[in-house]
C-alpha cells in the first residue's frame, strides 16, 4: 500500500510526527516493533518520574517535623509503587493510541526494515508485507550502552547488572546498589533507591556528575546526595564486574565494591543497526543519522528525529524535531533551535538548565556576565524548603545583554525552566525581562531577582 508518510519508531518523535501528519491529512503509517510510547513512556521518563514522586512523598513523610508535621511508621511499599507505575504507563499509552486513531494513523506492530526505493517512494518491509511511503521518517530512538567491561554482559544475563529497563521492574529493593555512570538516568535512580533504603554508590569516570550541567550546580547536587547518604567515586574507571561486585580504579588503586545489584548507566546509542539504511544510502556518523536543522537527511524525502539523530537525546527535543520534520514535509519552513531546549534532572532537589553554561560560553569565546543568587531570595522557596541551599544562575552576553543561559537547583525547576527557554528563544535582554511580571509568591520569581541582581 502507498502512504504519504511511513514512520519507523513509535516513541516520542514517532508518535508525535504521526499525530501531526495525520491531523494535516497525510496518509500515515506508524511502524513500532515493541510498544507505542517508546523508551520514554514505557522504560524511561514517565516510569522513573512516577517512582521519584513516591520517593519525594516518602521523604517528606519521614522528615515532616521540620515543617511541624509528625508522622509515625511511614514506609515505602516498593511493590505498590511499581504497580502504580505500571498503571500510569498503561493509561498514557492508551491515550496516545487513541490520539493516533483519532488522527487517522495506521499503526503496525512489527519491526520495520528499509529495503530500497522505487518510482513511488521508499519501501519498508514490516509484518510480512512491503509498504511504500512517498516520504520516510526514521524515529527508532536509542538503546542502553553496555560497555565492553569484562563481566558486564554476563552480569546482565544473570540479572546482577541492570539497565534502565530492568531496574524499573525490580520487585524488591536491593540492600546495596552500585550505579555505574553519574548522568541523569543514573542520578535519578540513585535518588529513588537511596530514599527507598538501598546503600547507593555512584561510580563516575569524569571528575564531576550530571554531564554538561553547570559545574557549580553539579557540585551542589552532589553535596545534597552525600548528605542523604549516597557515596561517590569520581574520576574512577570500572575495569571488571564479578559475580557480586564492581571493580574500579581510582587514584592508582584498585577498589572492589561488593553490592547486590549494578545499574549500568553510561549513556545511550542511536538504534540504527538492522534498519536497512544502506539500501537507500542514508548517511550516518558514529552510529547516528546525520540531519540538518530541518530534520532532513542526505536523501531527499527521508527525515530523522529523536535520539536516532544523536543531537539532543531528550523526549521534548524529539517532539520538536518531529514537528519540524512534518512542517517541512507540508511546505512550512521550520527548523530546530537547540540553544533554547531545556534539560531537567528530576531528583530532589531538581536541576533545570537551558542554554549556555559559563564553561560552554567560555569555550565558544562568548564574553558573558553572570548573576548567581541563592534560592532564598524567593519567599515561597524559603517557606517550603527548610535549610535549602538552591541557587539560580542567569548568564547574559556582555555585548548584547541578551540572556543566553539559565541554570537552577532547588524546587520546581522542571516547571519553571521552559520560561527561561522562551527568554532565550525570543532573544530577550536583561532590560526586557525586568518588565515582566511574575506571580507572587512563586519560586519562578527567582529569575526576576537574578535579573535585577545584574550589576
Amino acid at each position: 500500500m502507498l502512504y504519504d508518510l511511513i514512520i519507523i519508531g513509535g516513541g516520542p518523535a514517532g508518535y508525535i510526527a504521526a499525530e501531526r501528519a495525520g491531523h494535516a491529512g497525510m496518509k500515515t503509517l506508524l511502524i513500532e516493533k515493541k510498544f507505542i510510547g517508546g523508551v520514554c513512556l514505557n522504560e524511561g521518563c514517565i516510569p522513573s518520574k512516577t517512582l521519584l514522586n513516591s520517593a519525594k512523598i516518602y521523604d517528606y513523610a519521614r522528615h515532616g517535623e521540620k515543617y511541624g508535621v509528625t508522622t509515625e511508621g511511614a514506609a515505602l511499599d516498593h511493590g505498590a509503587v511499581v504497580k502504580r507505575k505500571n498503571k500510569v504507563v498503561k493509561m498514557l499509552v492508551s491515550g496516545i493510541t487513541a490520539a493516533l486513531k483519532k488522527n487517522g494513523v495506521t499503526v503496525l506492530e512489527a519491526a520495520g526494515v528499509i529495503t530500497g526505493r522505487n518510482t513511488e517512494g521508499f519501501n519498508v518491509e514490516a509484518g510480512g508485507e512491503t509498504h511504500t511511503g512517498k516520504r520516510l521518517l526514521i524515529a527508532t530512538g536509542s538503546n542502553s550502552i553496555i560497555p565492553p567491561i569484562p563481566g558486564a554482559k554476563e552480569g546482565l544475563e544473570k540479572g546482577f547488572v541492570l539497565t534502565n529497563r530492568e531496574i524499573l521492574d525490580l520487585t524488591e529493593i536491593p540492600n546495596s546498589l552500585a550505579v555505574v555512570g553519574g548522568g541523569v538516568i543514573g542520578l535519578e535512580m540513585a535518588s529513588y533507591f537511596n530514599s527507598a533504603g538501598s546503600k547507593v554508590t555512584v561510580i563516575e569516570m569524569l571528575d564531576h556528575i550530571a554531564g554538561n550541567t553547570d559545574i557549580e550546580i553539579s557540585k551542589l547536587l552532589m553535596n545534597n546526595y552525600i548528605k542523604k547518604g549516597i557515596d561517590f567515586h569520581l574520576s574512577a574507571k570500572v575495569t571488571e564486574i564479578t559475580g557480586d561486585s564492581v571493580v574500579f580504579e581510582k587514584d592508582g588503586a584498585k577498589v572492589n565494591l561488593v553490592c547486590d545489584k549494578v545499574l549500568m548507566s553510561v549513556g545511550r546509542r542511536p538504534a540504527t543497526e538492522g534498519l536497512g539504511l544502506e539500501s537507500i544510502n542514508v548517511e550516518t556518523e558514529r552510529g547516528h543519522i546525520k540531519t540538518d536543522l530541518t530534520g532532513r537527511t542526505n536523501i531527499p524525502g527521508v527525515y530523522a528525529a529523536g535520539d536516532v539523530n544523536g543531537v539532543y537525546m531528550l523526549a521534548h527535543a524529539a517532539y520538536r524535531e518531529a514537528e519540524v520534520c512534518v512542517n517541512n514535509m507540508l511546505g512550512k519552513r521550520d527548523r530546530v533551535r537547540y540553544d533554547s531546549i531545556p534539560a531537567v534532572t528530576y531528583t530532589n532537589p531538581e536541576v533545570g538548565s537551558v542554554g549556555e553554561t559559563e564553561e560552554s560560553a567560555a569555550a565558544k569565546g562568548i564574553e558573558c556576565k553572570v548573576s548567581s543568587i541563592s534560592m532564598r531570595y524567593s519567599g515561597r522557596y524559603v517557606a517550603e524548603n527548610e535549610g535549602g541551599d538552591g541557587i539560580c544562575k542567569v548568564i547574559a552576553d556582555k555585548k548584547t545583554n541578551r540572556i543566553i543561559g539559565v541554570h537552577m537547583i532547588g524546587s520546581y525547576p522542571s516547571e519553571i525552566i521552559f520560561g527561561a527557554g522562551m527568554m532565550i528563544e525570543m532573544e530577550m535582554r536583561i532590560e526586557d525581562i525586568k518588565e515582566l511580571v511574575f506571580p507572587h509568591p512563586t519560586v519562578s520569581e527567582i529569575i526576576r531577582e537574578a535579573i535585577f541582581a545584574f550589576e
